[in-house]
């Protein structure tokens, strides 16, 4: 499992998670797209917009390797602002190619891409 070194490993001062430490050794834990409703708690739509924006910063619109990035955090943006960079696509794998659709994105998340033209 590929470690992003730099990247963030939680939100500062909560616990939510962005980053795992080691491997699940009962296996990969599965992205799902998870549905964003919206009465969904201030503190989770901070969480949402705080790990976008790390991985903005960190990967921009290039393909990323899933590697140790939290798949319950991932899953909130999975399928919209974050798509399978290939096809086949294996969900339940840490080797699994993701990238940024920046048009979802940018519509999500304005205030991250604020002055980029």
């Amino acid at each position: 499992m590929l470690k992003h070194r730099g990247f963030p490993g939680r939100l500062t001062g909560t616990d939510f998670q962005f980053t795992i430490r080691r491997a699940n050794p009962k296996g990969v834990t599965p992205l799902t797209r998870r549905e964003r409703y919206r009465d969904r708690k201030p503190a989770d739509k901070r969480a949402d917009a705080a790990f976008m924006e790390a991985l903005w910063a960190h990967f921009g619109d290039q393909p990323f390797e899933r590697g140790n990035l939290d798949a319950g955090r991932l899953s909130w943006l999975f399928g919209r602002e974050v798509i399978a960079a290939e096809d086949p696509f294996d969900t339940a794998s840490y080797e699994a190619m993701l990238v940024i659709d920046p048009d979802a994105a940018r519509q999500s998340f304005p205030e991250i891409f604020e002055g980029e033209g």
